[in-house]
């Protein structure tokens, strides 16, 4: 699918994540010219998803020149691209555009570089992606699109499918609180533990942040990463407490049950390692517990299995 059948691009998290807390406010303010690029952007979808070629070919100049080079295809001039999307729209009936314009750079008064990404949105089928290049001119006061190219976008890899078969762990978790057993000879566990599960960005990781409480101690929060080690061929997670306490540990399935070998620091220096079992009892109740737990050596008890249900799920 071509430039015209798909217009718009990614954002500037990187940038944001990399400026202090105050950068915002000395954030260059948009020129009236880069304000007018961008609604322009935004006018050329809402043309596109209402599949009006003639206001389409307006938004270009009378010379405009499209080209695709992931297709091979070069459309010269206003009306010939107004033809171009009605066949486009014959053919592709139920496409959907979104765009996202990623920067805006003014070469001149009335000539600006125009950079991004596009996502055509079908009912069958995968979004197809792309990015583009645009040189806009401004003409009587309006800008127009004059010079467009339009590539695949590159692929990004994904390893969803290694993970898929822990895609029941997305959503949020609150443990049942266990029966306090004062001749239990295994450690107690916290009376409550809330859990969220969410996947990344492509589908590469999933998150879980967690938060445990008990009567008399302070909370214990923490972020686990899990993963796909493509140099193991392993699911690995690394998780990090507000302690200060971090560890890494490798899965294993066993039917149902995943077990989790963990090596880890306390926040004190110290070096500790167990296996957790996590057990899927059903798509909403998930088993937790601890065994061969020790610190530098030493044998601590084992947590007896807590259960937890997905939130809503009653």
């Amino acid at each position: 699918m071509t430039f015209p059948t798909k217009y718009i691009v990614s954002g500037l998290a990187a940038i944001i994540i990399l400026w202090p807390l105050f950068a915002a406010a000395a954030d260059p303010v948009p020129s009236a010219d880069e304000t007018a690029i961008r609604e322009n952007a935004k006018a050329y979808v809402a043309a596109f998803n209402a599949h009006d070629a003639a206001a389409l070919a307006a938004m270009w100049s009378p010379e405009a020149v499209y080209t695709n080079k992931a297709a091979g295809e070069q459309v010269v001039g206003r009306a010939a691209l107004e033809k171009f999307f009605v066949e486009d729209f014959k053919t592709d009936a139920d496409a959907k555009l979104e765009v996202t314009v990623d920067s805006v750079q003014l070469m001149s008064p009335g000539v600006a570089v125009e950079r991004g990404t596009t996502r055509l949105i079908r009912k069958k089928g995968p979004p197809e992606e792309s990015s583009y290049t645009a040189v806009d001119v401004k003409r009587d006061g309006k800008w127009l699109l004059d010079r467009v190219t339009e590539d695949a976008a590159p692929q990004v890899e994904s390893h969803r499918e290694q993970l898929k078969e822990l895609e029941w762990l997305i959503g949020s978790w609150t443990t049942k609180e266990p029966e306090a057993d004062k001749d239990a000879k295994t450690a107690a566990p916290p009376r409550r533990i809330v859990t969220e599960c969410q996947w990344t960005r492509n589908q590469n990781f999933i998150t879980r942040s967690f938060v445990a409480s008990s009567p008399g101690q302070p909370n214990v929060s923490g972020m686990q990463i899990i993963g796909w080690d493509p140099a193991t061929k392993k699911i690995r997670s690394w998780v990090f407490d507000s302690g200060g306490g971090f560890g890494d540990a490798t899965w294993e399935r066993k039917g149902n049950r995943w077990f989790i070998r963990q090596n880890g620091v306390l926040p004190d220096g110290r070096r500790s390692s167990a296996v957790n079992i996590l057990t899927k009892v059903s798509d909403d109740v998930l088993g937790w517990q601890s065994v061969n737990r020790e610190i530098d050596g030493r044998v601590e008890p084992n947590v007896d299995e807590v259960l937890a249900e997905r939130d809503g799920a009653r």
